[in-house]
């Protein structure tokens, strides 16, 4: 059965973050845009990153300083075209942020001119990194999100979740295989409605949800990784699963991240006792980068038998530290820390999904009309893992790119007639919502235990035999049952969960971000790791 369908649009951006924002902006001008937000429109990553973003604005600094050492943050996979195109358009796609409305902080200059102040991460040779105090994310998010709502040629759809890409020859269409547009879930009607549209993006985050800890807020469920492989895109280097070094250890704030940048300003690593343990472990000691450190703490809470280790940055004078990080700062004192004098307690935290979806520099994935752009992707940019604040630098960036790609190709773009609608005669309502609700907590903390910091083998293979049975018993649910945001989310996250585990058994060697007691040593060559899905047996 066909029909006309119930929103139409030449670009939908499945996806409110940095990346989806600043496409639909730079498109709007010339497109009719419709953006799909699964929850409040602020509500994702961007929002909450602390840091900063990455670019050369300091005169000592140079392009191919950020180039080199992203490479080294990379662990030797990055791949050097797409590190090359992302630093060399930084400064561009920044300034246009700036251009914006975003308001990052400054500082007088030696010269005495007034100029962006620079504060440096793990892995950065200079200071580079752009900031609005510790509210990055918030400011950037902030000013798109009120550029956006007022474009008269964007429609932000909030409280929809995208349920599965529409492709062309899936509804019979002759011609070249193409992205249509998608069923997308109304929560409020509670309904599967159609988006018919020329081109689509997928700019839905990351899939850090997958572990029982995490970073990243509830909608970071692998969505886009998981619609794509079912259209039948490729996917690369889910295996590596950054987890941020260091998150608030307490049980009112599990998921706050305590930014780099306070590492950056000179805070130190330290056991209960107050001894550092960084300097033993690397040359770099705090600012190595974020796989070493959340390694070495790791083994330093399961030597001593820890719940945590301590992050201290009390040295430094209290009105630098009250100035630098006031939201965090406020954030702590509401917990009972102090942080101009209170070791604060730190645990890793699963925080930022380096693989995903195959793109080239222009957002392209394998199929005609259908882009991916930010931490959904894999571009090569981060090789096996990402250096501090080059996400939402590759947010930005491949967002202008896509945006030049899609204004070029979108003219010879015709719309699909009709789209089929959805079929819910043979499902019923939900009779025991409690079975989504044990598979959830069940499948990430399996993924916490067996697919965590360190691997191996045996874990490895135990992890992908119960996520087998999982998917059956979900994919059984699904098919008889209504849908819901809980079931969407966590059939994504199980199909994820999967390719993240099947990555990671391909991969015999440690390398950055996955590291394997099974092969503890780096090979000599390697690349990326590639699952396609037309050579895919789902055994």
């Amino acid at each position: 059965m066909t029909t006309s369908s119930d929103y139409i649009s030449d670009v939908l951006i499945i996806g409110s973050g940095a990346a989806g924002l600043s496409l639909a902006l730079r498109l709007a001008s010339n497109h009719k845009v419709i953006v799909l937000s699964k929850g409040p429109i602020s509500e994702g990553s961007t929002f909450y990153a602390q840091g900063g973003i990455a670019a050369v604005f300091d005169e000592t600094d140079s392009v191919t300083a950020h180039v080199e050492d992203t490479l080294i943050a990379g662990a030797g996979i990055c791949e050097q075209s797409a590190v090359e195109f992302v630093a060399s358009n930084a400064r561009h796609c920044v300034q246009w942020l700036i251009d914006q409305g975003v308001m990052f902080d400054t500082e007088t200059q030696p010269n005495g001119e007034a100029g962006y102040h620079l504060t440096r991460e793990g892995g950065h040779s200079h200071r580079r990194i752009l900031h609005s105090a510790d509210a990055t994310g918030k400011a950037v998010e902030t000013t798109l999100v009120s550029q956006a709502l007022s474009h008269p040629n964007i429609r932000v759809l909030e409280r929809f979740n995208a349920v599965d890409l529409i492709i062309s020859d899936k509804i019979g269409l002759s011609g070249t295989r193409r992205v249509v547009g998608a069923w997308i879930w109304n929560r409020e009607k509670e309904k599967v409605e159609t988006c018919k549209a020329r081109s689509v993006v997928l700019a839905t985050g990351g899939a850090s949800k997958v572990y029982q800890y995490t970073t990243n807020p509830d909608i970071a469920s692998g969505d886009g990784v998981a619609m794509a492989w079912r259209a039948g895109c490729r996917v690369a280097n889910l295996e590596f699963n950054q987890f941020h070094p260091t998150a608030l250890f307490h049980p009112q704030a599990r998921n706050f991240l305590l930014t780099e940048a306070l590492r950056g300003e000179g805070a130190y690593l330290t056991r209960a006792d107050g001894s550092r343990f960084m300097p033993e472990i690397d040359a770099r000691a705090e600012l190595a980068p974020r796989d070493v450190v959340a390694r070495a703490i790791d083994h330093e809470m399961k030597r001593l038998g820890a719940d945590c280790m301590y992050l201290n940055i009390s040295h430094k004078p209290a009105p630098f530290i009250r100035q630098h990080f006031p939201m965090i700062y406020e954030k702590l004192l509401t917990l009972g820390i102090d942080l101009t004098t209170d070791p604060v307690p730190v645990v890793p935290a699963a925080h930022y999904t380096c693989g995903g979806v195959m793109i080239d520099e222009h957002g392209r994935t394998d199929i005609d009309g259908l882009y991916a752009i930010g931490e959904v992707s894999y571009t090569g940019l981060h090789g096996a893992n990402r250096m501090a604040s080059n996400s939402l630098l590759e947010c930005l960036v491949y967002g202008w790119s896509a945006a030049e790609d899609i204004n070029k190709r979108l003219p010879a773009t015709k719309h699909a007639q009709y789209l089929p609608v959805w079929d819910e005669s043979r499902v019923d309502d939900a009779d025991e919502r409690v079975v989504i609700q044990h598979n959830w907590h069940e499948l990430r903390l399996l993924m916490w235990d067996y697919v965590g910091i360190v691997r191996t083998n045996k874990r490895l293979e135990r992890a992908l035999r119960r996520i087998m049975m999982l998917q059956q018993e979900i994919h059984e649910y699904y098919a008889n049952f209504r849908v819901s945001n809980n079931l969407l989310e966590l059939r994504n996250l199980v199909q994820v969960a999967e390719l993240i585990v099947r990555c990671a058994l391909m991969r015999k060697e440690s390398r950055g971000l996955h590291y394997t007691l099974d092969y503890p040593d780096m090979l000599p060559e390697s690349g990326p790791t590639i699952l396609s899905p037309t050579s895919y047996i789902n055994k």
